[in-house]
């Protein structure tokens, strides 16, 4: 009896230490998600904005800086690749739920580009995007235990439905808040957290 105590004991153990590393690793390696959330946030403020004054369709040109930090984030994780140590069981789940929404999307914007016109497709587009964006956001946090980025999922679940009661134009707006309530605010709190732990 004691035995099976001790063992149910050591396996909590080791499943909080499995939390910890890939709460390590998620803010520790967490430069990619900052990357792209950035970039997402510039260039939604941007196409809003400008689009305003000179028309949304030159102006959705400044997405092409996706493709840069797609660029950018193949050369890292091949470098990082040399480097990396044992992956965690968590952080394999992690990953596998980001390549998971990443198909999602595309299936998504495939879809609706085909079925839907043009009008109903630009009103639709950014609630829908926020709504599966939320998926991935809330998940992490609950794998690694982190309150801010369930927040931030939810964040953006209630912000795909207040895109229902704003004209399409300032969607993008939406997108550029949530990448500040479900990202950088979560991402920085987890550097920050990962910083202390090391010095201490």
């Amino acid at each position: 009896m004691e035995d099976s105590s001790m063992s149910g004991q050591e396996s909590l153990a080791l499943i909080e230490s499995m939390i910890k590393k890939a709460k390590n690793q998620f803010s520790e390696n967490g430069h990619l998600y900052l990357v792209w959330v950035w970039v997402v946030f510039f260039c939604s403020l941007v196409h809003s904005f400008v689009g305003l004054r000179f028309g949304y369709e030159k102006s959705s040109i400044v997405w092409m800086l996706t493709w840069v930090a797609l660029a950018y984030q193949m050369v890292y994780i091949y470098r990082r690749k040399k480097t990396e140590k044992v992956k965690t069981y968590t952080s394999e789940i992690l990953g596998a739920i980001w390549i998971v929404f990443a198909i999602c999307m595309v299936v998504l914007i495939l879809v609706m580009n085909r079925l839907l016109p043009v009008s109903q497709y630009f009103t639709m587009l950014n609630p829908m995007i926020l709504s599966v964006y939320g998926v991935p956001i809330f998940l992490s946090g609950v794998i690694i235990r982190f309150t801010p980025l369930k927040i931030g999922g939810i964040s953006c679940w209630i912000l795909a439905v207040a895109a229902t009661f704003i004209d399409p134009y300032q969607h993008l707006l939406l997108i550029s808040l949530a990448m500040v309530i479900a990202w950088i605010i979560p991402g920085y709190l987890l550097r920050s957290r990962y910083k202390k732990e090391q010095n201490a």
